[in-house]
């Protein structure tokens, strides 16, 4: 067994055993625990310094959870835009596949926290294969994005042979990978890995560090063998209340990540996901945030600040062109040129 599978089987997921450790009530942790289950990496819970940091609230069940009047627990319509089960088709030519149920980490603010550790994330050889087959049937398929779950944390032998499928089909060109490993279980991304990713190249893969204090030595030598196999690495980075709404918690998250050759690619908005409202800030704060760094901050540490609009409509990003008028309704423009509302709170 390698050392990120003994990993695995140690993860934190009883909220009694956290509590303790922490010195804690643990009754609300595992009445949340109950509805939206809880996974914490070892790796992942020795960086937290004490409760309520910005780690801690990353990972570990909050009450809030249970209180959200948000309505929906699918605002991107993700269901509806499943022709398989494995597969999301949002775009016209790319399509989102889920290559795996599982996470070494259960983030609270996950866009399928529906699922997150339930039965309904489990993701059958069928129906993967089902998802490749309706990949090489649609020519105007041209970028795969696999996620899940988390890709990587599939044995290195069933990696490949998804791998080895898509890059076979004449009409894709390009496969990308989401993965928060780099950030939750370094140690998954091993020579070996590296060495099968490479073999796939161009390869792109996009991570999640949302916090400067996630830029471990650990976390740099995972994103440096990546990169040294020739991955072309990015970060989405998702604007948290409490965690990373400030501009100088986010300038040294962004520069730090330049340092190990991860190029800040997305600052997302929060989705409007059931249980997961009390991180939200409202629009205006993010834009605050880049009208402070820019010029301050290299263009190369800036994302692209963007919206997953509600219903499937896909990502809008907040440029003067498609941010009409805030308040506490946003109006924005899709870009299609449809005009849609957006709830623009904070609960």
């Amino acid at each position: 067994m390698q050392a990120w599978q003994q990993s695995m089987r140690q993860a934190m997921v009883d909220p009694a055993e956290l509590a303790e450790r922490f010195g804690i009530d643990s009754a609300p942790l595992r009445e949340v625990a109950r509805r939206y289950p809880m996974r914490i990496s070892p790796y992942y819970l020795n960086l937290i310094e004490e409760p309520g940091d910005p780690l801690w609230r990353q990972c570990v069940p909050d009450v809030r959870e249970l209180s959200d009047p948000t309505p929906s627990p699918d605002p991107l319509d993700e269901a509806r835009l499943s022709p398989t089960p494995a597969v999301v088709h949002r775009y016209p030519d790319r399509v989102l596949l889920l290559a795996g149920g599982d996470c070494a980490t259960y983030c609270r603010f996950c866009t399928r926290k529906r699922k997150l550790g339930c039965s309904s994330m489990t993701v059958s050889e069928t129906d993967l294969a089902a998802g490749i087959d309706y990949i090489a049937s649609r020519s105007e398929v041209r970028d795969v994005l696999l996620s899940g779950g988390d890709p990587l944390l599939l044995e290195d032998d069933e990696l490949e042979a998804i791998l080895q499928r898509l890059v076979a089909i004449p009409h894709v060109e390009m496969v990308r990978i989401g993965s928060g490993l780099p950030v939750t279980l370094p140690e998954r991304i091993t020579d070996n890995l590296c060495k099968l990713l490479r073999r796939f190249s161009p390869l792109y893969l996009n991570t999640h560090f949302n916090h400067p204090r996630e830029l471990t030595p650990q976390a740099a030598a995972a994103c440096a063998r990546l990169a040294d196999a020739g991955i072309v690495l990015g970060n989405q980075t998702v604007l948290l209340r409490g965690v990373n709404d400030s501009a100088d918690t986010l300038a040294t998250l962004w520069r730090g990540l330049l340092q190990l050759r991860v190029r800040p690619y997305y600052l997302h908005h929060m989705d409007l996901v059931r249980g997961t409202g009390h991180f939200r800030t409202r629009i205006e704060a993010g834009l605050e945030i880049l009208q402070t760094l820019r010029g301050s901050l290299s263009g190369m540490a800036l994302p692209h600040y963007v919206i997953d609009a509600p219903g499937g409509r896909g990502k809008i990003p907040l440029l003067p062109e498609y941010l009409l008028e805030l308040g506490d309704k946003a109006r924005l423009r899709t870009a299609d040129g449809e005009i849609i509302q957006f709830p623009n709170y904070e609960i």
